[in-house]
């Protein structure tokens, strides 16, 4: 069985990196702005190549083609609640559904069959063991160069990028929204709701409440992963410090991920009842912080 394992920052990689044809965390933003954006990231990977190429590999200067975002898209990252709940009625929190519908979440074997995976995957896949760590190796000195010369951004690896992606998201997020008297009421409400229904709730900050419901599942999708290889943990390790937790992606079919799915649907639509009141306040505010962090790491 194939197996990927990526940190959550990467997942769904709505989340991250806009990947996701309908996720929620897609946020809005001006088309000079998005020009801006894609422009950087047509400059980063152009450097890339030209510096793998300098020290001998072949890379290809990809960018993903992005998913139009709809007027659906739209409402939901502004919280509207009718939006959010038809999304949820189908889609849950957006984590099981990447296996009933991998087309429309856009998950990576709907990716290659539209012509939208990284070819550079392709390149790897063809090297071998040592190849394919001096391959790491370079990529990693590749990415720190060009993303100071680029993006003005000090990185440690290529996978840092991902992980100051992020930690910047994190800390924008929470040190902006944590604070907000109004959002903290709106979440303690929220909270008090969640518990009323059997949830557990162990963070009442608004962030963390936030994305409590997203976690659950995410870790549940860990659990299944796990329990199908027998070469890692049965238990995660921790994470390292500023690095998102590590994900072990189970192999599912639809019909063996319809239970979780279904499971899953109805928690996002009790944590939705909960938050009719958070949600609008504090969705269109976090989609804007969103935007704002694409458009310094360019991604």
């Amino acid at each position: 069985m194939t197996r990927k394992t990526l940190p959550t920052a990467l997942l769904a990689l709505a989340v991250l990196c806009g990947c996701g044809g309908v996720a929620e965390t897609a946020a809005p933003h001006s088309p000079s702005a998005a020009a801006a954006a894609k422009d950087k990231k047509h400059q980063l990977e152009a450097a890339k190549a030209d510096c793998m190429k300098q020290k001998g590999f072949k890379y290809v200067a990809w960018v993903k083609p992005e998913m139009p975002q709809s007027d659906e898209d739209r409402r939901r990252d502004a919280g509207d609640y009718q939006a959010m709940q038809k999304y949820r009625e189908k889609y849950g929190f957006g984590v099981f559904a990447e296996f009933v519908y991998p087309k429309e979440m856009d998950a990576p074997q709907a990716q290659i069959e539209r012509g939208a995976a990284d070819p550079n995957m392709k390149i790897q896949g063809s090297l071998s063991e040592a190849q394919l760590g001096a391959y790491h190796k370079a990529k990693d000195a590749c990415m720190v160069t060009v993303a100071k010369q680029v993006l003005g951004v000090t990185l440690k690896s290529n996978l840092d990028y991902y992980n100051q992606i992020a930690l910047t998201r994190k800390r924008a997020t929470a040190g902006t929204l944590d604070s907000d008297p109004k959002l903290v009421e709106l979440a303690t409400a929220m909270a008090t709701c969640l518990k009323g229904k059997g949830y557990a709730v162990t963070d009442t900050t608004p962030t963390a409440l936030a994305k409590r419901g997203e976690n659950v599942f995410f870790k549940e999708q860990d659990k299944v992963g796990r329990e199908q290889d027998d070469s890692v943990p049965d238990v995660a390790p921790p994470a390292k410090k500023d690095q998102g937790q590590q994900i072990h992606m189970p192999s599912l079919t639809a019909e063996q991920a319809k239970p979780y799915l279904a499971r899953e649907i109805k928690a996002a639509l009790d944590d939705l009842e909960c938050g009719k009141d958070f949600y609008p306040v504090y969705t269109p505010r976090k989609s804007a912080i969103d935007a704002q962090v694409r458009a310094q790491f360019a991604y």
